[in-house]
């Protein structure tokens, strides 16, 4: 099947992938562009787990205040090199991150940033909380594991939904710039401040 130019510069438009990988999934894909761009995602996702052993030390420090100057968020996102760290994407990517983070007041960064005692704590209340139902042990241990999960949904920055999208957790988000792009994106460290909020 001949893959026309147009059809190529479509699939580029939508995927951000290269001209040679565009026509290469239309191929695969029999000309079908949703196929086209399920073997595109998969590649990326493929070069995402290959990238993410790479150091990623320039980037960018992200500040946003919201409207009104009530919540302020402090971000460090660093990438590989300071060329993507100056790309248009990059930096969307950064405020989009930070005004998640004032809307969405993460605790953590991922599970295993929680500290040791405030999960046992957690688990302490949540088996008080399923015990009062009366069920036997092996299922309320599956409820304290599902309420666990939900927990580190809630609370870690990368397994919460982006605000914009509920349907893309955080981490998806990166990793879609990262398949993009080529260059393995991480989320350093960042801060949240309220007014009127204890430390």
């Amino acid at each position: 099947m001949e893959i026309s130019a147009a059809l190529v510069k479509q699939l580029r438009e939508a995927s951000g992938a290269g001209v040679l990988e565009c026509r290469k999934a239309l191929e695969q894909a029999g000309g079908d562009l949703d196929k086209a761009s399920a073997i595109l995602r998969e590649k990326g996702l493929a070069k995402v787990s290959k990238k993410a052993e790479r150091a990623a030390k320039d980037g960018r420090v992200e500040l946003y205040a919201h409207t009104g100057n009530r919540v302020g968020v402090m971000l460090e996102l660093n990438c590989e090199t300071d060329f993507v760290a100056r790309n248009e994407d990059f930096k969307a990517l950064a405020h989009d991150l930070a005004l998640h983070i004032a809307f969405a007041s993460p605790r953590y960064l991922r599970p295993e940033d929680v500290p040791a005692d405030v999960i046992e704590a957690q688990k302490a209340a949540f088996r008080e909380e399923a015990l009062a139902t009366g069920k036997p042990e092996a299922v309320i241990e599956k409820i304290i594991q599902g309420k666990l999960e939900k927990f580190y949904d809630d609370t870690c920055l990368l397994r919460q939904p982006f605000v914009r999208d509920d349907k893309v957790k955080i981490v998806d988000l990166i990793n879609g710039l990262v398949a993009k792009i080529g260059e393995n994106i991480v989320i350093r460290r960042f801060a949240r401040y309220e007014l009127g909020e204890d430390a």
